[in-house]
């Protein structure tokens, strides 16, 4: 297994933190579909727990797994409690995100109004489920890698409107962030060569139009790397290559590299967990697997409401 030095320019890595003003329009937004616009109501809850009734509950993993999302969970309850027009429920968590965690360990005690804990239930549920699902996922990925020097990124395959939690879960999982958008880094792909006529063509023109942003390009062959490498990419999607194609690329544009300066080289398309090590060991800095975030399982959360005392 070869173990090559950390890359120059890494994405973005560790948890993080949440912007509070996307999160509290996810939130509005989720809630709306579940209440119907704001106040909105609950038509069960309201119809059968008086609103001055008391109790606690109990946020408990069902699977092993990574929490993320967590994050969330006093965010739903602040505004169910204000739609409902009641007291705001203390949430008192026990572990962080990021943490691992095993069926049946309690990661956080709510108490404070019966209706807004079952009101809030579902959306904090489905937002903490989802955001830990990617975060189990990618600590698979992680943990795969660990000791070879290569990260795991994310992509842009992402649920609409959930992105900044689905990256921030990937950072809870270990992985690391690629572009955030088609407005922070420049992918040259495929397509953008066949408009723009060649590699060197589209490398020139986000240059001359954005020449404050970094540019990547993807490469399926040698002779497309090299070609990236001239025009000035420092940093190449290698696409869909065996490893044996793999390992040639990164050899050869290793060994400009005294000439051209560090080539950040990211492994795409069709990764699996048991081919992880082996591309890590051609010696590229990154795997890059859009199944983080569009194709990892929810981990099974539940709010337990415990009964009443007496």
């Amino acid at each position: 297994m070869t173990t090559h030095a950390a890359p120059e320019h890494t994405p973005t890595a560790g948890p993080g933190a949440l912007d509070p003003r996307w999160l509290a329009g996810v939130v509005a937004t989720a809630l709306d579909e579940d209440l119907g616009a704001a106040p909105g109501r609950d038509v069960t809850t309201q119809a059968t727990i008086p609103p001055d009734a008391e109790g606690t509950a109990a946020l408990v993993a069902r699977a092993p797994g990574v929490v993320a999302g967590l994050v969330a969970v006093p965010e739903v309850l602040r505004q169910v409690a204000d739609r409902l027009a009641l007291p705001a429920v203390t949430y008192r968590p026990l572990v962080e995100d990021g943490a691992a965690v095993t069926p049946g360990e309690v990661l956080a005690e709510l108490s404070g109004p019966v209706q807004v804990l079952l009101v809030a239930e579902r959306t904090l549920l489905n937002l903490a489920s989802r955001a830990s699902g990617v975060a189990t996922h990618t600590r698979r990925w992680a943990d795969a890698l660990q000791g070879t020097g290569a990260l795991v990124l994310d992509t842009r395959k992402t649920t609409p409107g959930l992105r900044a939690l689905e990256k921030y879960a990937v950072r809870c999982g270990g992985g690391t962030n690629k572009r955030m958008g088609l407005h922070d880094v420049a992918m040259v792909k495929d397509n953008h060569v066949v408009a723009a006529g060649s590699v060197a063509a589209a490398v020139h023109a986000v240059r001359t139009r954005f020449p404050d942003v970094a540019i990547q390009v993807e490469a399926d062959t040698l002779d497309q790397a090299l070609e990236a490498v001239a025009a000035g990419a420092r940093f190449l999607l290698l696409d869909n290559m065996p490893t044996p194609l793999l390992t040639e690329v990164v050899a050869a544009v290793r060994a400009g590299e005294p000439a051209t300066g560090r080539v950040e080289l990211e492994a795409t398309g069709n990764l699996t967990l048991d081919r992880a090590r082996e591309v890590a060991s051609t010696g590229v800095d990154y795997l890059s697997v859009g199944g983080l975030t569009h194709s990892s399982p929810i981990l099974d959360l539940a709010l337990d409401l415990r009964p009443a005392a007496g």
